[in-house]
C-alpha cells in the first residue's frame, strides 16, 4: 500500500487508456470529422523508429513504403489502418506500421484508403482491391504477399479476400488481424459481458460507426461489409490478436470458429487485460505481440532479410 503522500503508478495500459481518453474527451457533438482525424493523427502520430518512409500512388490510392534499411525487396505486407472507417490514417499507425516492417524485415505498404462518410462502402474496399492490384502489376507474387489491418483495417483485409477469392483472383499468402472488426451488425454477447470491462468502445459507439460507413441504406450483415457473414473456405492462414477487454472480443473468437469450420488456418491469440489494438500503444503486451506477428508472417513469407 502507497504512504500517504506518495503517487501511484499506473499500469502501462491504464496510462494508454488515458491517453486515449484524452482524445475522446476532447470531442463533442459540434467536433468536426476533419478536426477529429488531426487529433487522432497528433496524439498517435510518428514513429522513432530506424525505418524510412516513401509516399507512393499505389494504383490511385495514396500510400507508403515503409521499411527497415535491411527489408527483403521481394515480398511485402499491404497495411490497413483501423479507425472505424472514420478516423486514423497512415500517420497515426505509423509506429505500429514500424515496429512489424522491422520484425519482419518486409517491407509494407499502408494505405490512405477512402474514410466515411465522404466515401461511403465500398470506397475503402474498392481502394483495397485497387492497392493490392497495382502490387501485383509490379510484379509481387501473392506468395510473397500478406495482408495486415487492425480493427476496420482488419474488416478490410477480411473483405478484400473474400472479394479476390469471388473474383477468382489470387489471394495473399497469409494475412494478420489485430482487433478485426467483422460484424457491424455487433452482435456477440461480449458487446454486453465486456461493456464494463472495456474502457473506450460500447455497442452503441460501434453502431454508429457501421451506419456512418454503410449510409442509411446499408446492410451490416453484407458479407463484404460483415465478413462475419461471408462464406470462409479458401481463406489463407490467419493469425488473430485480441484483447481479453474488448467488447469486440467475439468479433475475433466467432469468426476465428466459423473460419475453422470452414477448413482455414486460424491462430487466435486471446490477450489477458489488453484493449482495443493494444498493439500501437508499447506496451510490454504489444512488444511480445509483434514478435509473435513476426513469426507468423516470417513462417509463412519464408522470409530473409536482405545481404548488407
Amino acid at each position: 500500500m502507497a504512504r500517504a503522500g506518495e503517487a501511484i503508478a499506473m499500469a502501462p495500459v491504464d496510462v494508454a487508456i488515458a491517453r486515449i481518453r484524452a482524445v475522446y474527451q476532447g470531442w463533442n457533438r459540434d467536433t468536426t470529422v476533419t478536426q477529429m482525424r488531426s487529433d487522432w493523427d497528433t496524439a498517435f502520430g510518428g514513429t522513432a523508429a530506424a525505418v524510412t518512409c516513401e509516399r507512393i500512388s499505389a494504383g490511385g490510392v495514396d500510400g507508403e513504403w515503409i521499411s527497415a534499411a535491411d527489408a527483403t525487396k521481394d515480398k511485402a505486407i499491404l497495411y490497413f489502418h483501423g479507425g472505424g472507417f472514420r478516423i486514423g490514417s497512415i500517420e497515426s499507425h505509423r509506429h505500429l506500421i514500424a515496429q512489424i516492417a522491422l520484425a519482419t524485415g518486409i517491407r509494407v505498404l499502408a494505405i490512405n484508403y477512402r474514410l466515411a462518410p465522404e466515401h461511403r462502402y465500398p470506397a475503402a474496399l474498392d481502394d483495397a482491391l485497387a492497392a493490392y492490384g497495382w502490387l501485383r502489376d509490379q510484379g509481387l507474387k501473392p506468395e510473397n504477399a500478406a495482408f495486415a489491418g487492425d480493427s476496420a483495417g482488419g474488416n478490410l483485409a477480411l473483405a478484400a479476400m473474400v472479394a479476390l477469392r469471388e473474383r477468382g483472383l489470387p489471394l495473399p499468402v497469409a494475412a494478420v488481424l489485430m482487433s478485426p472488426w467483422t460484424d457491424l451488425a455487433a452482435t456477440g454477447a461480449s458487446y454486453v459481458t465486456r461493456a464494463e470491462a472495456d474502457p473506450i468502445h460500447q455497442r452503441s459507439m460501434i453502431l454508429a460507426l457501421a451506419k456512418n460507413y454503410l449510409g442509411g441504406q446499408g446492410d451490416p450483415r453484407d458479407p463484404l461489409v460483415s465478413p462475419l457473414y461471408a462464406d470462409l473456405y479458401g481463406l489463407p492462414p490467419l493469425l488473430i490478436q485480441v484483447g481479453d477487454r474488448e467488447t469486440v472480443l467475439d468479433d475475433s473468437v466467432i469468426f476465428a470458429d466459423k473460419a475453422r469450420a470452414a477448413g482455414v488456418d486460424v491462430g487466435l491469440e486471446v490477450w489477458d487485460n489488453m484493449i482495443h489494438v493494444f498493439q500501437m500503444f508499447g506496451l510490454p503486451e504489444a512488444q511480445q505481440a509483434i514478435v509473435s506477428i513476426a513469426q507468423f508472417l516470417n513462417r509463412h513469407l519464408q522470409a530473409e532479410r536482405a545481404s548488407s
